[in-house]
């Protein structure tokens, strides 16, 4: 299969709260970062269990997948029913098929403000 399809498959699988397909996409060993939160995933189960428990209310929207070889660059938002509209860059790396690396950086829009002296220079987007 194709690296990219790999990803969409990933995130079509979460959106269907579909765990046990999740899990068939990840390397056993699969290591996936947060950087943002500090955090570093490791093995198939973490990765799944941190996703299947987070809190119900979201849904998925893929913006775009972007591949070269085995990386796969994945830009997707993942709007909450309390928590508010994220969005994800995700570096993938997928080799025979499966997630065998990953660095996701989430945020929330609007978390990060422009300062004021940008404000000559720029337009809001939502």
């Amino acid at each position: 299969m194709e690296p990219s399809k790999t990803i969409q498959m990933l995130w079509d699988h979460m959106q269907a709260r579909d765990w046990a397909g999740v899990g068939e996409l990840l390397a056993d060993d699969v290591v996936v970062e947060w950087p943002v939160s500090g955090e570093r995933i490791r093995g198939r189960e973490n990765y799944v269990r941190i996703n299947a428990e987070y809190p119900e209310g979201w849904s998925i929207k893929v913006l775009r997948i972007l591949a070269s070889g085995s990386e796969v660059v994945s830009e997707v938002e993942v709007p909450h029913d309390t928590m508010g509209i994220h969005r994800v860059a995700s570096f993938w790396t997928v080799q025979n098929g499966l997630v065998t690396e990953g660095r996701e950086y989430w945020t929330e829009l609007g978390a990060d403000p422009s300062p004021a002296w940008r404000a000559p220079y720029v337009e809001r987007i939502c």
